[in-house]
């Protein structure tokens, strides 16, 4: 297993795994549109971070992939990233994804109504960098994963990073198991994530944080 830097080249490769490494897990989509969850999760890192975008690799195929972002304040917001994405791919006109943002809309006036924390990103100096990883199926359990962490850790101390922060979901329970296992520790309540669905059930936004 070898652990690279992204490059221009792999962009084709990178978009076919994050589609592939993320079937059947509870972040496998949001609304059912590939060309604009990867507008928000993934192309920007590519673009304006990719010395922070780490590639596993074995045989010349790529397996799984960390896109990181050192200071999260001078990265495009989420919320903003979302907005582009909606215009560019004209969302609202596309039935999916129309359906998730009437539903998301529900349930956020629904936590509203009872005070219940709704998923938000989080801006905290201790926690400056995040980080979203995922690892091809038949890579888990190959050490792809913890290469990669590794790989960032590096980064982020080589940039004096006092810490990040990352975001999963409660319901991925490997996940979260996996993200202890190297340090991460959950921070905050366990949000609503309006909208998404895992198995027909609401799902709800894990911070996990990690200092350097």
């Amino acid at each position: 297993m070898r652990i690279r830097t992204f490059r221009p080249s792999d962009r084709t490769a990178l978009q076919e795994l994050a589609t592939r490494a993320a079937q059947g897990s509870p972040t496998e989509t949001l609304w059912g549109h590939p060309e604009s969850e990867a507008a928000i999760y993934l192309e920007p890192y590519m673009d304006l971070e990719p010395e922070s975008l780490f590639l596993a690799e074995a045989d010349g195929e790529l397996l799984g992939y960390l896109t990181g972002c050192v200071d999260t304040a001078a990265f495009p917001s989420e919320d903003a990233r979302i907005a582009h994405a909606i215009r560019a791919h004209r969302l609202i006109l596309r039935r999916r994804p129309a359906a998730f943002f009437a539903r998301s809309a529900l349930d956020a006036a629904g936590a509203a109504l009872r005070r219940t924390p709704t998923a938000g990103e989080i801006h905290d100096p201790r926690w400056p960098a995040h980080l979203h990883i995922n690892v091809a199926p038949e890579a888990r359990g190959t050490g792809a994963a913890d290469g990669l962490m590794q790989h960032w850790f590096e980064r982020l101390r080589s940039v004096g990073s006092p810490g990040c922060h990352l975001q999963t979901l409660v319901e991925n329970t490997r996940a979260v198991r996996f993200f202890e296992r190297t340090g991460f520790t959950p921070h905050g309540p366990a949000a609503l994530v309006p909208g998404m669905r895992y198995q027909g059930r609401r799902v709800h936004q894990r911070t996990m944080v990690r200092s350097c």
